[in-house]
């Protein structure tokens, strides 16, 4: 039916208009002429009036006029005395004019309304297409799981969709045509009339709401508003778009509350440690007096009674020397590695081919005798403190020299590693490997502990403190130090130098 009247009133060309208006006087004329002669008369008017009617409603109003034109002779001609010709006597002038003006004044009536109702048709064609584009809009905005609604100015809600139903528990028909901040409880992080005056004067608004679901749940959203103009200007309508971050905000509070007690925990630590390492300078000097007496008088014991002791009150006396020389060397590293987090760091480009030459000369006599084979790799000047890189390189070549000493051909190894695509280009990695005793690697953790040893005194001298120390100047350079090894198959040891990074205290 639609796709008939749509056939019907499409628009005629003008021969097709010019043909409707002769077809139409022509039928109408039919049909007076036959009731006329057989059944009633005075019947031709009215069929000459709807002749022109049809002609101005489906035509132009050119073949509105040629239909006039032709109703009016037509009527002259078959039904005014005299018939069959045009004459046109002054009586019946009037009754031809009042015609011509009825008949003139239905084509008006007719154009009119057909105008109308093509303006109409075209307002109707126009809707539902935007309805369509509307309809698919709607479809398209249920499909994401974001909230979006929009409200009008009085923040009565008009659009709900599948998402805020989801998040909030209402359904369409439920928020539709309700208050949003009512329906919601909606905390603003500011009075409502600034946001309004900044949604109103940039078009946009953006910030976080607290909002309570249908459960009564509380919910924290990251809303985003966007404002609507009519063809005027004026406001029409607000776009609202949530995302819900309950769960970030709760992260966020909880770490929040972590980093505090972390840096709580952290100034109690580093109280501990100045604390410890006061208790650690002093026990040190402390000791140191007791010490000296011990071992003086003990040295005065041997020299006097030396001749008079038995030979096991001599070797007890030798143990006594011996543990009180093994117990200044503790608390001389021990003071030593104290005085490292309270020294100042003196940054500067130093040469580390000169401080390995340096350190082998310091461990010199530490290889008389022995057949050490060397192997020194180019190494490069880099900022640091030369003092502290200088200790780090002494203990690594002296541990080196210490655990090869069971080796009949003892080879060491000093170097830089390769630096590969993905390391960071301002780090720089200085090895250490030797061929020596080695170690287990599940005792790794162990090795720069404070006074933690893997092998027993008996075997290899020392405190204990000396890695432990390598491991405090190297973390001041804003690097680490790390190894690898294998029981009686050798050790390599690491330590990384960064560049760019501070000195830390």
């Amino acid at each position: 039916m639609e796709q008939w009247k749509r056939q019907v009133l499409k628009p005629l060309s003008a021969i097709q208009t010019y043909a409707l208006a002769a077809v139409s006087v022509a039928a109408a004329l039919a049909g007076a002429l036959v009731l006329d002669r057989y059944f009633a008369r005075d019947v031709e008017v009215p069929f000459f009036l709807f002749a022109v009617a049809v002609t101005a409603w489906y035509g132009r109003a050119g073949a509105a006029t040629l239909a006039l034109v032709l109703s009016c002779m037509s009527f002259d001609y078959f039904f005014v005395q005299p018939l069959h010709t045009l004459y046109v006597s002054t009586s019946d002038l009037p009754y031809f004019i009042i015609f011509a003006a009825f008949a003139s004044l239905v084509t008006w009536f007719s154009s009119v309304r057909r105008g109308v109702e093509e303006e109409l048709r075209r307002a109707r064609d126009k809707l539902q297409i935007e309805v369509a584009e509307r309809t698919q809009q709607a479809s398209l905005l249920n499909l994401t799981h974001d909230t979006i609604f929009v409200r009008d100015m009085n923040d009565v809600i008009g659009y709900w969709n599948r998402g805020a139903q989801e998040l909030y528990g209402w359904s369409a028909e439920e928020a539709i045509g309700k208050v949003s901040r009512h329906l919601l409880k909606t905390v603003f992080p500011a009075p409502i009339e600034e946001i309004r005056a900044e949604l109103l004067n940039s078009g946009r608004w953006e910030g976080e709401l607290e909002k309570t679901r249908s459960d009564g749940t509380q919910v924290v959203v990251a809303s985003r508003w966007s404002l609507q103009r009519d063809d005027g200007g004026r406001p029409a309508a607000i776009l609202e778009t949530n995302n819900d971050i309950t769960d970030h905000k709760r992260r966020e509070l909880e770490i929040r509350a972590l980093n505090g007690e972390l840096g709580k925990r952290t100034t109690e630590l580093e109280a501990t440690n100045k604390e410890l390492e006061a208790f650690a300078y002093s026990i040190s000097h402390d000791l140191r007096a007791p010490l000296r007496h011990m071992s003086g008088f003990t040295e005065l014991l041997q020299k006097s009674t030396g001749s008079t002791l038995s030979e096991k009150s001599q070797r007890y006396v030798k143990m006594i020397l011996e543990s009180a020389k093994r117990m200044g060397d503790l608390i001389d590293d021990l003071l030593a590695f104290s005085r490292i987090s309270r020294a100042e760091a003196h940054n500067a480009l130093v040469s580390l081919e000169q401080l390995v030459q340096e350190a082998l000369g310091e461990v010199q006599q530490e290889t008389a005798g022995r057949n050490v084979v060397w192997t020194i790799g180019s190494l490069p000047a880099w900022r640091c403190d030369r003092s502290m890189l200088r200790l780090v390189l002494v203990n690594l070549i002296s541990n080196a020299v210490k655990f090869t000493r069971t080796r009949a051909r003892a080879e060491i190894e000093i170097g830089c590693q390769d630096q590969s695509k993905d390391q960071k280009t301002d780090q720089l990695v200085v090895f250490v490997r030797d061929n020596g005793v080695g170690f287990d690697m599940k005792y790794v953790n162990k090795l720069f502990g404070v006074f933690q040893r893997l092998h027993s005194p008996e075997a290899f001298e020392g405190t204990g403190i000396g890695l432990a120390t390598v491991q405090r100047i190297v973390h001041r350079h804003g690097g680490k130090v790390w190894a690898e090894g294998q029981v009686d198959r050798g050790a390599t040891f690491y330590f990384s130098l960064s560049k760019s990074q501070e000195f830390n205290a």
